[in-house]
């Protein structure tokens, strides 16, 4: 067996799940890492060569077109970084030195040691990572939570009427429809996408301990801030000129942050599937495959339970990020760099339970007759509703007198008819209050489903 294999993978992202993580890889491998930093060191060279008051030669068009050529950076060039980095004992001066290797074979090589001018590591790799993070959102990971959202406002529509049995603290409670809870999950998620999509990424480029210093000595002239600021808006970035070394990571967190409460919503999405297929109101489909390995009866909810967990680890990363990345000792210490190498490990995870919830979505069926049948067996949940008119006609004591008919009892429609018959009301209140079923106080649960 290939040592190659993904069965020899430490990380199910990797093995197991590949066929659904591998999509993020261009992004969050050590590869997309090195493709990304010399996105940073190339663009910076031919700013530079741009920038007035700089005394670095223009750079021909041909020129340019090479230095981007190198952004598609193949396996055997990552590579010879790697093979760099042995000597160097240090990743981003091992892509300095691979980049020097390429110009200085070509009309470039005059100004190859303006590679990384006055920048220090975290310049190119703040930048490097925030192009990865927004990246991943816009091509990715935006798409498949909008996918989900697209999937429960459609049941939604399509069950909007469908009366349903509520449950508060996991009792009988007024009546809603299947549609409305799915749109409960829909809008929540359209609102965090919302927040998600007008997150701006910030980066910096400022040197050592931000300050500009190695810029300004060499060309005190220029306006530095205002370069930078440029610099990183062209890479459809925001600027953040007050730093240490480090970029402080906060939109960083604003991002992990949004998704964590997508995925924890999700969490609950997926919970109440289980609990809703454990009560036979959804079925699931399986055609060929094996529900459980003992039962034959059984279809295992595992589409769902494998989202929650993925949900749950990916939740556990992006919090430790939020507590790990905005502090650094003093103007820097390196603690965030391993922790940024995991990044794709809390995405992948996140990517892998949304695909998984939505082939569990695929296969389910609403059972509409048990849906419907067990909102009938609890005639109970209409006593709010007798109640709340008797109130609106001035009875007395309405709240009380329901609760001695209903209380740790179980009662029938009849009950609630003789009830009606002879309570001190008009005969038009009668005639009102038995018109009520558990089918038909749903209140506005349809009309909510609507956009």
């Amino acid at each position: 067996m290939s040592l190659n294999s993904s069965l020899n993978s430490l990380s199910p992202i990797d093995g197991r799940y590949r066929k659904f993580s591998e999509v993020l890889a261009p992004y969050f491998s050590e590869r997309a890492l090195m493709r990304h930093r010399i996105i940073v060191e190339g663009e910076y060279l031919i700013a530079l060569s741009e920038a007035r008051g700089v005394n670095l030669r223009r750079l021909s068009t041909k020129e340019k077109k090479f230095i981007r050529g190198l952004y598609n950076l193949k396996e055997k060039d990552a590579e010879r970084i790697s093979e760099l980095e042995k000597t160097t004992d240090h990743d981003v001066k091992a892509l300095e030195y691979y980049m020097k290797e390429k110009l200085t074979r070509t009309s470039l090589k005059d100004v190859s040691e303006w590679l990384h001018f006055a920048l220090t590591s975290e310049d190119t790799n703040n930048i490097a990572y925030a192009l990865m993070l927004s990246e991943s959102l816009e091509k990715v990971m935006v798409a498949k939570i909008e996918e989900i959202a697209k999937v429960l406002n459609n049941l939604a529509k399509r069950y909007k009427s469908l009366p349903m049995l509520a449950r508060t603290h996991g009792q009988p409670a007024s009546p809603t429809t299947f549609g409305k809870e799915m749109k409960v999950f829909a809008g929540r998620l359209e609102k965090q996408l919302s927040v998600l999509r007008n997150t701006k990424i910030e980066a910096k480029l400022n040197g050592a301990t931000g300050n500009w210093n190695a810029h300004v000595i060499a060309y005190p002239k220029v306006n530095w801030i205002k370069f930078s600021e440029n610099f990183i808006r062209k890479l459809k970035l925001e600027p953040n000129s007050i730093t240490t070394q480090i970029e402080s990571h906060d939109s960083y967190i604003a991002v992990f942050d949004t998704l964590r409460r997508i995925n924890t919503i999700l969490i609950g999405f997926n919970q109440d599937i289980w609990r809703y297929i454990s009560d036979d109101w959804i079925g699931q489909t399986s055609i060929g495959s094996v529900g459980s390995s003992t039962m034959p009866h059984k279809i295992n909810p595992i589409k769902f339970e494998n989202s929650e967990g993925n949900l749950g680890v990916a939740n556990a990363l992006f919090e430790f990020f939020a507590r790990k990345l905005p502090i650094s000792r003093l103007q820097r210490d390196l603690s965030d760099s391993t922790v940024e190498r995991n990044f794709g490990v809390a995405f992948s995870h996140s990517l892998i339970a949304y695909e998984y919830l939505l082939k569990g979505l695929s296969t389910i069926k609403v059972n509409e007759k048990k849906v419907k049948e067990d909102l009938n067996n609890h005639p109970e949940v209409i006593a709010e509703a007798i109640q709340t008119i008797l109130r609106r006609e001035g009875a007395r004591m309405p709240y009380e007198e329901l609760k001695a008919l209903t209380r740790g009892k179980k009662v029938t429609l009849e009950d609630f008819r003789k009830f009606i018959d002879n309570l001190d009301v008009s005969e038009k209140v009668k005639k009102e209050l038995r018109k009520i079923t558990p089918a038909n106080y749903t209140g506005l649960a349809s009309r909510l489903t609507s956009p």
